[in-house]
């Protein structure tokens, strides 16, 4: 029988020992490997592995011994309880083996569990879990998670609350972590919250998430775009002795203009523009992005992005003679200024 989205998550959750089998088919390894993970840690229990209750048989060893997966279905245990067969990287060559397999299935064998990569619908081994009466097979797409996968990760790491906000942000970062990433940001925020029993925060969120831009990078562009021409210097300067390259702060700037403009341009407002960008804006960065957006205006911001346009296009010019560094800090003093001219 094949599985939608919905019902699989459903039994990766809460899944029926009953089931001869499952496959887990997908494009992308590591959505299928955390579904896998979910699936038997919920069979077999976080004990399962150490009581030998778990089996793993590598598809290509498959092809050659195919006994070996109906020996291990039969296998009684040492231990009591559910036991699972992984069969991992199952192609179509290990059909016939895994057909074998589960017509032989009766209660109390241990549960097929297979992956693998991108099927067609006409592939034999999807055709084999879709048709058979007691066999599943789940399809991982790769998409973002939903609210619903969300909540049960927030719940799987153990956090309690969580501000209306911050489940917006954790949304947003799904959708711009690849989901081992988004797992494991989960946990290292909710070891920062042991013992803490407030809600989840957005600035909390904005500490732990991966850092898209060096903190000092982001306190020049902030500066710039706040027209705070007096920190402009001291922070070249600052970024000069780190090693940061003239080309790479225009890029910066650059992606962090635009930015400002998308959200300037958005028809439902700044906010709704910013939660549309990839990465993600988070917490009080997003809330400053917001003012600066409304504070520059799209028509400033239409002047604005042409000065770092030929900044950009002079840096790479084989004739350019000036400094770069002097180039990009006086581009950013225009833009500074710009911020608060009359246009």
């Amino acid at each position: 029988m094949k599985l939608s989205t919905q019902d699989a998550n459903a039994f990766f959750a809460k899944p029926s020992a009953g089931r001869a089998g499952i496959l887990i088919h997908g494009g992308d390894a590591m959505r299928v490997a955390l579904k896998r993970q979910e699936l038997i840690s919920a069979l077999i229990g976080p004990q399962g592995e150490d009581e030998m209750r778990l089996s793993r048989i590598a598809g290509a060893d498959l092809r050659r011994d195919p006994a070996t997966l109906l020996d291990e279905m039969k296998a009684v245990g040492f231990f009591p309880g559910q036991r699972v067969v992984f069969v991992e990287d199952a192609t179509d060559g290990a059909t016939a083996a895994l057909d074998a397999a589960l017509a032989e299935w009766r209660n109390g064998d241990a549960m097929i569990v297979a992956t693998a990569g991108s099927l067609t619908k006409r592939s034999k081994l999807r055709v084999l879990f879709e048709t058979h009466g007691n066999a599943l097979a789940a399809v991982i797409y790769d998409e973002p998670p939903g609210r619903a996968e969300i909540e049960a990760e927030i719940a799987r790491a153990g956090l309690t609350g969580t501000e209306p906000s911050a489940m917006a942000d954790l949304e947003a970062l799904a959708r711009a972590l690849d989901p081992g990433d988004f797992r494991q940001t989960l946990e290292k925020i909710a070891i920062y919250k042991i013992g803490d029993a407030t809600p989840l925060t957005s600035a909390e969120i904005a500490d732990m998430a991966p850092a898209t831009i060096e903190a000092a990078v982001d306190d020049l562009l902030h500066s710039v775009a706040e027209g705070q021409v007096a920190r402009i210097g001291p922070l070249m300067q600052r970024l000069d002795g780190q090693g940061e390259t003239p080309v790479g702060l225009i890029i910066m700037a650059s992606r962090h203009f635009r930015t400002l403009h998308a959200a300037s341009a958005d028809p439902k407002g700044p906010a709704a523009g910013l939660s549309r960008q990839r990465p993600p804006v988070f917490g009080p960065r997003r809330d400053r992005m917001i003012r600066q957006a409304q504070s520059w205006g799209l028509r400033r911001l239409e002047v604005a992005l042409p000065v770092l346009i030929d900044t950009d296009l002079a840096l790479r010019s084989a004739g350019q003679t000036a400094p770069q560094m002097a180039l990009v800090e006086r581009a950013f003093i225009r833009l500074a200024m710009l911020k608060t001219a009359r246009i």
